[in-house]
């Protein structure tokens, strides 16, 4: 969805893509557990907390593929 805003076909752009993604599914994350907060749904809120811990592990192996193409 988000290639063609960037150079198609560039290892750069889907890091970049991947990046973007990520922040996404974080920021859904943070949502997701201030909704479960909110309504005092646990269930919610746990499933927001996992999404960020998957995207901050999703993240750092992002930042190790950049630390190697330098």
């Amino acid at each position: 969805m988000f290639r063609y805003l960037l150079l198609p076909g560039s290892q750069h752009a889907m890091s970049a893509e991947d990046k973007l993604k990520n922040k996404i599914e974080d920021l859904g994350g943070r949502a997701k557990e201030a909704l479960g907060k909110a309504t005092g749904d646990a269930q919610t809120r746990d499933e927001g907390r996992a999404d960020q811990a998957k995207s901050a592990l999703k993240d750092a192996g992002e930042k190790v593929k950049d630390a190697f193409k330098k």
